[in-house]
């Protein structure tokens, strides 16, 4: 009998270790918050993660459960990724610059045309304004949905899309600055900034790794999500601080806090939306249409033409062991905006109406992306193969349950 429940229970720990699992989790997280959002319940669920916290301090913090969420524990995620990124940079698959361009260049590609496209339904409507809309692209999401594909999306592949995407925040970041009236608070970044020096300073004196760091890092978040920047990027900052050797400690350490805890909590606060009654409407919107055609179209055709054509001027290498059609596939899982969509939705948009067929849009473009992807990496050959002479030699990196 003991055999028949270790033998019963054992293809569930598989299946959990399995990266893919991370991408049903999402999945599943989202369709139940979407259920709970628009039931009888939704009321209550939605409060549950929008509702004022009140704490009698001096000090500015996050205001909800959602800002805790995509503020704070989102920033443990971008450090996360932040440091697979580093160690990539160092000794992976990005340590050659013409690998470590491709992903700028890319992201560039994935904001321009999107934008364009947008604004060329928009133009000369009152909602022009919304064009920053489909520029995004959600670092969660895309990579949970990725590792879904298995192997049809090579490591290599997984890792320029984090880049992507992550480089595509920090762009996000500066469209909201720049475009949406988010003011920056000066004052606050000057002091993250001599916060960071800190740190850095710290690590180079080889002062052992620990509660000193974990200070400096909680204040230097601080700082920055009280200057008007989004504070998440903060975890990158950081991920950057830390020593290479270090990083497969840290990896380990919060790998599991990440994915089954922070990125489940993602999905259901950010998904906890009430679904317009006309939903075809919405979709039928020039505001609609320009999202949707931005994220899900858009967004595949600006990163292949920019990639495209950073090769052929040879500034810029494919990743290993992949070829142009799957680069045009990955593009596609570029196409889930999500949470940046949203967030610059929320600024782009004052009324309420045009808000929620903006979210509507979103989250259609997250399901046709996502459809899209999957078909066409099972059109696409599943994987190149090279002869193992020929194959360049590959750092072994710690378990990255996303990817």
């Amino acid at each position: 009998m003991t055999k028949f429940i270790r033998n019963a229970i054992n293809p569930v720990k598989l299946f959990i270790a399995d990266s893919r699992f991370t991408g049903v989790l999402l999945l599943s997280c989202t369709a139940v918050s979407l259920i709970l959002s628009n039931s009888s319940a939704g009321e209550w669920y939605r409060g549950l993660w929008n509702s004022d916290l009140h704490y009698h301090l001096p000090i500015q913090l996050p205001h909800s459960g959602l800002k805790w969420i995509n503020d704070f524990l989102m920033a443990i995620f971008f450090l996360f990724a932040g440091m697979e990124i580093k160690r990539e940079l160092l000794v992976g698959e990005l340590s050659s610059f013409k690998r470590a361009v491709m992903p700028f260049g890319a992201a560039l590609g994935g904001m321009i045309v999107p934008a364009l496209i947008y604004s060329s339904f928009n133009i000369t409507s009152s909602f022009a304004h919304g064009w920053g809309i489909p520029t995004a692209t959600d670092i969660a999401f895309s990579i949970g949905i990725a590792s879904l594909f298995g192997k049809r999306v090579p490591q290599s592949l997984k890792i320029f899309l984090m880049a992507l995407a992550i480089i595509d925040d920090l762009g996000a970041i500066v469209v909201i600055a720049l475009f949406y009236g988010n003011h920056v608070k000066w004052i606050f970044l000057l002091g993250g900034a001599v916060v960071y020096g800190a740190i850095w300073a710290v690590n180079y004196f080889k002062v052992k790794q620990g509660i000193v760091q974990v200070i400096l890092s909680l204040i230097l978040w601080y700082m920055i999500f009280n200057s008007g920047i989004e504070a998440s990027i903060s975890g990158v900052l950081i991920a950057f601080t830390i020593p290479v050797n270090s990083l497969p400690k840290f990896e380990t350490a919060i790998s599991r806090f990440v994915n089954f805890i922070i990125l489940p909590l993602f999905a259901l606060a950010n998904t906890a939306i009430l679904l317009p009654p006309d939903v075809v409407y919405s979709l039928q919107s020039s505001v609609g249409i320009g999202i949707m055609f931005g994220l899900v179209i858009g967004k595949p055709i600006g990163i292949f033409i920019f990639s495209r054509a950073m090769i052929a001027f040879k500034i810029a290498k494919l990743p290993t062991n992949t070829n142009l059609k799957q680069l045009l596939g990955v593009g596609s899982l570029a196409g889930i905006g999500f949470t940046m969509s949203i967030f610059t939705t929320t600024l782009a948009f004052q009324d309420e109406l045009f808000r929620d067929i903006a979210k509507i849009s979103i989250l259609s473009s997250l399901v046709l992306s996502m459809i899209l992807s999957f078909i066409y990496f099972k059109m696409i050959d599943k994987k190149i193969v090279i002869p193992a002479h020929k194959r360049p030699p590959l750092v072994q990196p710690a378990p990255l349950a996303i990817g």
